[in-house]
């Protein structure tokens, strides 16, 4: 049998200081498995700053590789747009490029062993995801599993954790026409074309269930073979919309969770001939915005009591309210990690069950955050309506954890809550990819958090696809002026 421990701690990565024994240990038991399961191909996968998965897919013969040397990819999947627009000149002398990424260079892809899945839509292959680094093994600061673990230590040096748990929206459509000609074949491609497998507006109707039941138990098995721990499948109010929850766990735990769950929902419905879209709002007639709640509870880490259980009725104790005003007093600079596309703002409107401002209310489904808080209730939490299911879960969690810390640690206190939160005089949560990049790009916080370079990249890229929205010629304004002038 093959030696991996010993092959894995005379490697590359272990040399870097990327490998502890423990970690050692695991991944050369995860070799040996591998060895012996008859899997073919192994996907090498990262999450890049937009959520979405990137890699490369090698033999199961050549797995080993990726625990002793690390898989190098070029650095310009991190500067990216959303259109896979390289948007930094990167071969230009004096670009303001982050550190380490000039002139099309390679990182590192570093496997976490814990990540592993065998693919149960395709049974020979098997998922990994890695982190980061530069080829010196430094980590990348905008790294988003970087970027989360640093929020997550953080918060353990004031002796909590937090737990969340997921509700997440998203369509399923039949495809009319997969636009694969090559007139279409632009940058980004063209839209396939869609209709409904079910109609909309009867809001969890057993009807819908089953007219959409085929399917939902598809990616329900699916789910449950990727170790993802489902708790329901529901009927969301809009036609094909779907809502699935899951149980608490870590934050990086379900970080990796929401990329297998994206990732897995498309694919499956791909090979279905379906189309898949977590699209805030896809533009399609009579379709209803999607949205991402996140339920959140603050544990401590020697007693793994909840901490946010009232000591009196409802009302939050010291530690929920300095929790609550920290989301809210960073909520407008936290967007760009909540809400990171243009249209993910179209959704913040007034009665729609999405909020509109920042604020907090008990059990109020039109606040910003929703308190759901009960004296000897062990299940007491707040959530957090704000964010789309585009949005990067790494980048998310962390954006709660290092504003909910910073309320605590400053002892901030929650305003009163809203009974009425469409017609309060709460601060408008931003109305446009702009104003969340301006509010990020001003946020002292932020730059204190997670650095300059950080916020300067990420703003750097989202600036980059405003311009390409705002410079674009619309419709509207084809029908406002053409005829006119």
């Amino acid at each position: 049998m093959t030696d991996f421990k010993k092959g894995i701690a005379e490697g590359k990565l272990a040399k870097l200081g990327l490998f502890d024994k423990t970690t050692i240990e695991k991944s050369a038991a995860l070799l040996e498995t591998v060895e012996k399961s008859g899997l073919e191909t192994i996907r090498v996968l990262f999450a890049d700053q937009h959520g979405i998965l990137r890699g490369k897919t090698i033999v199961a013969s050549a797995f080993s590789s990726v625990f002793t040397t690390g898989i190098a990819i070029t650095s310009t999947l991190l500067l990216k747009d959303t259109a896979n627009k390289t948007v930094f000149p990167v071969w230009s002398k004096d670009a303001n490029i982050p550190k380490g990424l000039v002139g099309a260079s390679d990182i590192l892809l570093v496997p976490d062993a814990n990540t592993f899945r065998t693919l149960p839509w395709s049974s020979h292959s098997a998922w990994i995801f890695c982190n980061a680094h530069l080829k010196t093994g430094e980590p990348i600061s905008f790294s988003p599993r970087h970027v989360l673990q640093h929020a997550i230590d953080k918060l353990a040096a004031n002796g909590k954790a937090l737990m969340v748990g997921l509700e997440v929206e998203f369509q399923v459509f039949e495809i009319l026409d997969p636009m694969l000609d090559h007139a279409s074949a632009t940058m980004p491609g063209q839209p396939v074309k869609t209709r409904n497998i079910a109609q909309g507006f009867q809001f969890l109707s057993e009807a819908r269930y089953g007219e959409m039941e085929t399917i939902i138990d598809e990616l329900r098995r699916n789910c449950e073979g990727l170790g993802l721990p489902i708790r329901s499948m529901e009927i969301e109010m809009g036609p094909s919309q779907l809502e699935f929850t899951f149980d608490p766990a870590h934050p990086m735990t379900h970080a990796d969770n929401m990329m297998m769950l994206r990732a897995m929902v498309k694919e499956v419905c791909a090979r279905k001939g379906l189309h898949a879209t977590f699209m805030c709002k896809p533009n399609v007639e009579n379709a209803v915005a999607n949205g991402w709640h996140l339920h959140q509870s603050l544990a401590d880490i020697k007693t793994g009591e909840n901490l946010m259980i009232p000591e009196t009725g409802e009302e939050p104790n010291a530690i929920t309210s300095s929790w609550i005003a920290g989301l809210m007093e960073h909520a407008a600079a936290s967007c760009l990690l909540t809400t990171p596309t243009v249209n993910g703002y179209k959704r913040y409107q007034p009665h729609q069950l999405a909020p509109d401002r920042i604020q907090w209310g008990r059990d109020n489904r039109g606040a910003m955050i929703r308190a759901l808080l009960e004296k000897d209730n062990p299940a007491s939490r707040i959530e957090n309506r704000v964010a789309e299911t585009t949005a990067n879960p790494y980048y998310f969690f962390a954006s709660q954890i290092l504003s909910g810390l910073d309320g605590i640690e400053r002892g901030l206190n929650a305003p009163t809550p809203s009974e009425t939160p469409y017609d309060s005089n709460s601060e408008r949560l931003p109305e446009s990819l702009l104003s969340a990049i301006q509010h990020f790009e001003g946020s002292a916080f932020y730059r204190k958090e997670l650095g300059d370079e950080f916020v300067d990249y990420l703003a750097h890229i989202r600036r980059s696809e405003w311009n390409r929205y705002h410079l674009a010629i619309s419709e509207w304004e084809q029908t406002e002026y053409f005829g006119l002038y």
